[in-house]
């Protein structure tokens, strides 16, 4: 698990049909956030490894072991917010976010790859499975071969083309003395401007009355960043005083209780599920 790190003192209820109920989730999807670019959307996915990615190199951080179960956890929100899938109901004896089982709503297609891929197989599986074991299942991280067939592959470099065809990366090959690498360096410098001042501005100018206030797809993103141990890239360009207010309110929101956290809000259950799972394993 992660662990956020400081700086040195040096520095509607009414029921839908299911398409019109698709149709509205995309929607309320796009239109949450008023101050997001109208010319550009990216998925969580796309918006975690952009954070991630070194923007000359082209290439996430050879040291970073979380990106990749960080992006799984982002196709489980992104699919949740966009009302393909969602946690069952609550029981007597299903209280815990952890051991609720993830449940297709709509099979829907979303026109993203990866997010149908992952759409097919919850749909495929024989008997439901928790927010945990799907993480595990899309990472490859299980020692069933029977369930090996779940796992997404080639995750970041697929993530990554999408992120060429929009414009935001480019494509270059670099020679590692003894192979070569195919990298993706920022070609699209403001839209990833764009979306770190959106983070930043979250915890310091948009803080308001904390997480109570945040708009779903800002909170699932700095879940996500942590989890995908990128945050630190989001805070990096701050002054000392406004990064260590930054770097404390962020550790506050991510210490918050899933359990408590997840009935207040509409449609986050699936946010903080998902960190739920990040901070147990």
């Amino acid at each position: 698990m992660t662990t956020l790190t400081h700086r040195g003192r040096g520095k509607s209820s009414d029921k839908k049909p299911d398409g019109e109920e698709d149709t509205a989730a995309d929607r309320d999807l796009n239109d949450e956030d008023a101050n997001d670019s109208k010319e550009m959307r990216l998925t969580l996915m796309e918006e975690v490894l952009l954070l991630g990615l070194k923007d000359k190199e082209g290439y996430t951080s050879f040291w970073n072991d979380c990106i990749s179960s960080g992006l799984r956890g982002g196709i489980l929100i992104e699919l949740a917010l966009r009302g393909r899938i969602q946690l069952e109901p609550l029981t007597v004896r299903k209280k815990r976010l952890l051991d609720r089982k993830v449940l297709l709503k709509s099979d829907a297609p979303t026109g993203d790859v990866l997010l149908d891929e992952t759409l097919r197989h919850i749909k495929a599986t024989e008997s439901a499975e928790t927010v945990q074991t799907w993480i595990e299942l899309l990472t490859g991280e299980t020692w069933n071969p029977f369930k090996l067939q779940y796992q997404l592959r080639n995750v970041r470099e697929r993530i990554a083309k999408n992120l060429v065809e929009k414009g935001i990366l480019t494509t270059e090959k670099q020679n590692f003395l003894l192979f070569d690498m195919t990298t993706h360096p920022v070609s699209n410098t403001t839209e990833k401007q764009r979306l770190v001042k959106k983070l930043q501005e979250s915890v310091l100018e948009r803080w308001g009355n904390g997480p109570g206030r945040m708009d779903r797809r800002t909170l699932a993103l700095l879940v996500l960043a942590h989890s995908s141990d990128v945050l630190e890239n989001v805070f990096a360009s701050l002054a000392d005083d406004k990064y260590d207010l930054a770097m404390n309110r962020s550790k506050d929101l991510l210490d918050l209780d899933p359990e408590v956290e997840a009935p207040k809000a509409k449609g986050t259950e699936m946010i903080w599920a998902v960190l739920a799972a990040f901070n147990k394993s």
